[in-house]
């Protein structure tokens, strides 16, 4: 197990304890241990990360995957992760890798240097570089220097978050990063105290910080049966993006399937996507999407202006993109996303 030197931290007074500011933990750690995630070790007073050249998963996805329907559609992006999260959700989807630091798992990946997975984006014919399945804050020293490296290639870069990020953190990914989607996973605090061990309030500004600093944002939320699905914690999520984010910021509310600690929970209903769609629709938001329902729910993308379809798409395939310059090509009106390679 390899230690790398970690980003964002600074002493804390004592010679030997330091600061970690990478997420809104901000985790004060003393010499030999490690914070909340598990991989960023104080090792004498020098904060180090164990996760820099431990990749434990490399595919090739459809970027509608991540899910990011607004960014370059139809096209491929090698996504990758190490072990690790620094949230502990009852229902994670991914817990085998991501929750593998706190059973005292972490070596077991490869050792990639961020050059090597630009040259493998290349070789796949991918257009970006996804930081995904686990939650790439931890990561960050890896999914920064790949960041800048893949931009110097001309390839885009995306995260696939929990938002947890200090503005600090999102200030030093922002200049490297075209695109994130963010899970908002409740709008209660004490929802996130009891099932995520985090706190709401950083997560609603560091969503503000990336659109701020022009980061394509969109936001998942996976409706949890009896956790988030009442109307009215749906419609203030709704009014959330829509009022402080922009109404342009596509919505994906996506069904729920027991997994990890909630293995023996129910699904989440149809129309409890459906009715968290229309409270989307009422707040003003023109694009909202229904995920992990194939064949159920409209996924397409629709003019905001005439509704005709502009992006044709099912599932993780995208069909037809008819879209000019990013716009409408029957009455011209722009759809926002980022529609080509930067």
């Amino acid at each position: 197990m390899a230690y790398h030197d970690a980003m964002l931290w600074r002493p804390a007074g004592d010679g030997k304890t330091v600061r970690c500011n990478l997420c809104a933990h901000r985790c004060k750690i003393t010499d030999g241990k490690s914070g909340i995630c598990k991989v960023r070790v104080n090792c004498d007073g020098q904060l180090k990360t164990l996760t820099y050249d431990n990749v434990i998963v490399m595919n090739v996805d459809p970027i509608e995957k991540k899910p990011l329907f607004h960014f370059l559609p139809g096209s491929r992006s090698l996504s990758i992760a190490t072990p690790g999260c620094n949230f502990q959700c009852a229902f994670c989807q991914n817990w085998q890798i991501s929750q593998m630091p706190r059973e005292g798992k972490i070596s077991g990946g490869q050792e990639i240097t961020p050059s090597q997975l630009v040259a493998a984006a290349e070789q796949r014919g991918c257009e970006s570089i996804s930081y995904t399945y686990t939650e790439p804050t931890i990561f960050f020293e890896l999914a920064h220097d790949t960041a800048v490296a893949a931009r110097e290639r001309g390839i885009g870069n995306c995260f696939v978050s929990n938002g947890y990020m200090t503005e600090e953190a999102v200030a030093t990914i922002s200049p490297h990063l075209d695109a994130i989607n963010v899970d908002l996973k409740a709008f209660r605090d004490e929802t996130y105290r009891q099932v995520m061990h985090a706190r709401l309030e950083p997560v609603l500004t560091c969503l503000r910080a990336l659109v701020a600093a022009g980061v394509w944002v969109e936001v998942t939320t996976l409706i949890v049966p009896g956790m988030n699905d009442s109307a009215a914690e749906l419609s203030d999520i709704a009014g959330f993006i829509a009022g402080e984010l922009g109404e342009g910021v596509p919505w994906h509310v996506s069904r729920f399937h027991g997994d990890f600690q909630m293995a023996s929970a129910p699904s989440t209903p149809l129309a409890t996507l459906e009715l968290a769609c229309s409270y989307g629709k009422e707040a003003g938001l023109k694009y909202v999407y229904c995920g992990n329902v194939p064949g159920e729910a409209d996924e397409r993308t629709h003019c905001p202006d005439c509704s005709v379809v502009v992006v044709d798409r099912s599932g993780f395939m995208m069909r037809k993109c008819t879209l000019v310059d990013g716009r409408c090509p029957v009455c011209a009106a722009a759809v926002e996303g980022r529609w080509s390679a930067q």
